[in-house]
């Protein structure tokens, strides 16, 4: 993982928070890092002569974000909600939006108490492929202790209250000097520092320790003169639309990477094991359609909506069901297509897809790959934040 840290860089950026912009910037740059809206950042600072906790704000990408993109919440109000017994999401967001400062600025990130318990100036979090890769493997856990013994580790949790709960409980007795960062199972990593040089050095440093642990232990083999196949992409593309009631537009994926991930045998249980990450599975659902024969497109189709309805009715409550048409296919022998409602988003799709597929390849040399389980996909993709805004 290359530092991209500039002294020359950095000469531009004076002063705590401008130095949270710069450093932000640069876990952005990194696709290895975070994709498209992923991770979050903070800096804790006085002002007025209160503290404030000014994390990153709703909406905005750690590679583009600029000082208003932080939200100043109050750092003790943060603090006593994590003391609380029970909080759901949704009086989370309330709780933090009338503990900021500044009510013109975006809504505080949903990892906010988290990062105000964390007892140092700046605090970073990142879904680095490579520690999410070693965790999604059946051997995860055990490696990850290997490889980062001074490390405070966290079986998988909901992201939000819930995380920052068990953190708030599982840290009451460590000593913070001591730990190096936070490997959360199945989601990301955290580090930080009182200086944001240092807590940005701590992310690279670590992140690299896992890349050296998957290089030598589970490196990425693509085949090679892999056959291509002919296949109807407009049947495809038109039957999709059909389902999502309006017309999608297609990324068409036949690098050597998709071929190589398409040619696996027992396709539809082999790329059929979940999300590399919780956040993605908002942008992909937990599965893709499988299509492994050219004839079948629309049974295919067909048994895919069945499924996901059978995955809604056993864990719903009062959730509104999502629209049940996939939102990308792996096709046998051919690739990927990835489905947007414009070419932005079938693009971010594909984007998702290829980090995941390159994480379960090198994660079966570790044992098996090995998502979040059925159930807590479901909590992830029906989420109470984002039920609330399709019942409004």
């Amino acid at each position: 993982m290359k530092n991209l840290w500039s002294d020359e860089e950095a000469k531009n950026f004076q002063g705590d928070l401008a130095l949270r912009v710069y450093t932000s910037n640069l876990l952005g740059r990194s696709d290895e890092l975070v994709l498209h809206g992923g991770g979050n950042t903070s800096v804790k600072s006085v002002i007025m002569g209160e503290e404030i906790l000014l994390v990153k704000g709703s909406g905005w990408d750690l590679v583009s974000i600029k000082e208003e993109g932080f939200a100043p919440v109050k750092l003790e109000t943060l603090k006593k909600m994590a003391q609380y017994e029970t909080l759901s999401d949704t009086d989370m967001v309330s709780e933090q939006k009338a503990a900021m400062i500044d009510k013109t600025a975006p809504n505080p990130s949903v990892e906010a108490i988290l990062h105000a318990i964390i007892p140092f100036k700046f605090v970073d979090h990142t879904h680095a492929d490579a520690v999410v890769t070693m965790s999604n493997s059946k051997t995860g856990i055990q490696n990850i202790e290997e490889v980062f013994p001074n490390f405070l580790i966290i079986p998988y949790v909901m992201p939000g209250f819930i995380l920052a709960k068990k953190i708030y409980e599982m840290s009451k007795d460590i000593d913070w000097n001591k730990c190096e960062g936070i490997i959360l199972h199945n989601h990301g990593i955290f580090t930080f520092d009182d200086g944001a040089k240092k807590s940005y050095d701590k992310m690279i440093d670590a992140v690299s320790k896992a890349e050296d642990f998957l290089n030598k232990n589970a490196a990425l083999e693509l085949e090679k003169n892999l056959d291509s196949i002919d296949f109807n992409v407009n049947e495809l593309k038109d039957l999709i639309s059909k389902e999502k009631n309006s017309e999608v537009i297609v990324n068409i994926n036949t690098s050597n990477l998709a071929k190589t991930y398409a040619s696996k045998e027992n396709l539809k249980e082999y790329a059929s094991r979940g999300v590399l990450t919780p956040e993605h599975i908002i942008r992909t659902k937990r599965v893709p359609l499988i299509i492994e024969d050219n004839n079948e497109i629309e049974s295919s189709i067909n048994e895919f909506k069945s499924n996901y309805e059978n995955y809604f009715n056993e864990f719903s409550k009062d959730e509104i069901c999502l629209n049940k048409a996939p939102n990308y296919a792996v096709i046998k022998d051919f690739g990927v297509v990835t489905f947007g409602k414009n070419e932005k988003e079938a693009n971010i799709i594909n984007d998702i897809v290829e980090h995941t597929m390159i994480a379960v390849l090198r994660a079966d040399k570790l044992g098996g790959y090995e998502s979040i389980s059925l159930k807590d996909s479901f909590e992830m993709e029906y989420w109470e934040l984002e039920q609330a805004k399709l019942k409004k």
